[in-house]
């Protein structure tokens, strides 16, 4: 789970809020300034910050006008006094998504951080496996936790690479079929022929090379799930026996004298529209309306990205643990790219893109160029590099400092200096380039 930031010059106040936060499951850290907040969230994108408002030195209000320059994305909750509500109100005018007067109760400051972020809120049990703080997907878990105890058919659209087989296993794991078998098959990918096989079964010597009696997925799931994935890719001829099996709840074998109950629960995944593809004549009506009764549509990950960043340190661990590597996080420029992609594959191009990092990652963070496979450049290369001033100058050996010094000097050399223009390029803000300058002594 992604962690949250209290800042508050008052540290009894932090360690009691702290505690009564991690006794709801909450991962916070305690900064007790402004400057050494900034400090905290240089090295870690936080999910939430939550600032008092009077402190000394570097008040709320800057602190604010700082995070927001920096992260604009990252939401910030400001505490007050009851005399300073109008500085709260500035607040608000300024970005922050709500604040609190002091003295705060625990479980009302965790009511605040679950309205912000549905992700630290209650979700219905069952759902562990789809890792998400997006309000939109929140309410499919809620819709999907009432489906589940029923059988009725679902039928999951999306993109590909949105997660409906994930979605499909969590309904089929939270259903009173778990304990019977969950069953997949691809209907694009097999011929026609094939197909048939697959669902129905076949008996010994139904046609040539049928050596043995073959039960198809529709028995191999008797009791369970059967996933039907990519069904709109399925041939006209069999989506008649398909819906008959669907009707009947029986199947009949390639070469079997006599049809076969079966009590299945059928999931259909798509990355069309179907009901376009319907009018087109490319699916049966009656079929879709009977697979139809519960149509659940995933959003593509651009349109929920307060998920990217906690689906890639999801994955970041998984790969860690399967690769024996210690990486604690992405820097910000890594961060900030992974933000500003499209990612057209969704959650399954961002998860081999940070699987790929891994396995580059040299250091303790992941740097954005070990992401993006365009900012490396080989050896091989060099030769190409000294006749194309816009190549970077990047050989094996050099640590992801250097590497990362090098990529920001010449993206402001070839962007003329222009610090906007580069941070743009880079996938980072203005701020975090000014700050790195600073630390080279450039500025």
């Amino acid at each position: 789970m992604a962690k949250i930031l209290l800042v508050d010059d008052d540290p009894d106040f932090c360690a009691a809020l702290v505690a009564r936060l991690a006794q709801k499951g909450l991962d916070v850290d305690a900064a007790e300034s402004g400057a050494v907040a900034l400090a905290r969230l240089r090295d870690h994108a936080y999910a939430l910050v939550i600032s008092d408002v009077r402190m000394p030195e570097m008040d709320g209000i800057e602190l604010l006008r700082r995070v927001k320059e920096d992260r604009p994305q990252t939401p910030v909750l400001m505490l007050t006094a009851f005399r300073d509500v109008d500085g709260a109100v500035e607040a608000m005018k300024l970005g922050a998504n709500d604040y609190l007067i002091k003295p705060v109760e625990g479980d009302i400051l965790y009511a605040k951080i679950t309205h912000i972020l549905p992700e630290f809120g209650e979700r219905p049990a069952g759902f562990e496996s789809i890792v998400t703080c997006d309000p939109s997907m929140v309410k499919h878990l809620e819709m999907l936790d009432m489906v589940a105890q029923s059988n009725a058919s679902v039928l999951l659209s999306g993109e590909s690479g949105t997660g409906k087989e994930v979605f499909a296993r969590a309904i089929h794991e939270r259903s009173p079929r778990s304990s019977f078998p969950f069953v997949a098959v691809n209907c694009a990918g097999l011929p026609e022929g094939l197909l048939q096989s697959e669902l129905f079964g076949h008996e010994k010597g139904s046609f040539t090379g049928a050596s043995t009696q073959h039960k198809g997925k529709f028995e191999q799931a008797d009791g369970g799930t059967l996933l039907l994935d990519e069904i709109s890719e399925m041939p006209p001829e069999l989506q008649a026996k398909l819906l008959r099996a669907l009707q009947e709840r029986e199947v009949d074998r390639l070469g079997g004298k006599r049809p076969i109950k079966v009590d299945v629960r059928v999931i259909a995944t798509t990355n069309r529209d179907m009901q376009q593809h319907v009018r087109d004549g490319g699916f049966r009506e009656d079929l879709f309306y009977r697979l139809c009764v519960v149509p659940i549509t995933l959003p593509p990950l651009r349109e929920r990205r307060m998920d990217i960043l906690l689906l890639a340190r999801h994955f970041l661990k998984e790969f860690c643990e399967q690769n024996q590597k210690s990486i604690s996080d992405f820097t910000d420029a890594a961060a900030g790219w992974m933000e500003s992609q499209q990612w057209h594959g969704n959650v399954r191009e961002l998860r081999n893109v940070v699987e790929r990092a891994v396995v580059l990652c040299q250091g303790n963070r992941v740097e954005s160029y070990e992401l993006n496979p365009e900012l490396w450049v080989t050896p091989e290369s060099d030769a190409a590099a000294a006749d194309d001033p816009g190549r970077l100058d990047v050989r094996v050996g050099m640590t992801a400092h250097e590497v990362e010094k090098r990529l920001i000097l010449k993206t402001l050399e070839e962007s003329g200096g222009n610090k906007s223009r580069a941070a743009e390029i880079l996938g980072i803000t203005p701020r975090t380039i000014r700050n790195k300058l600073r630390e080279y002594g450039l500025m």
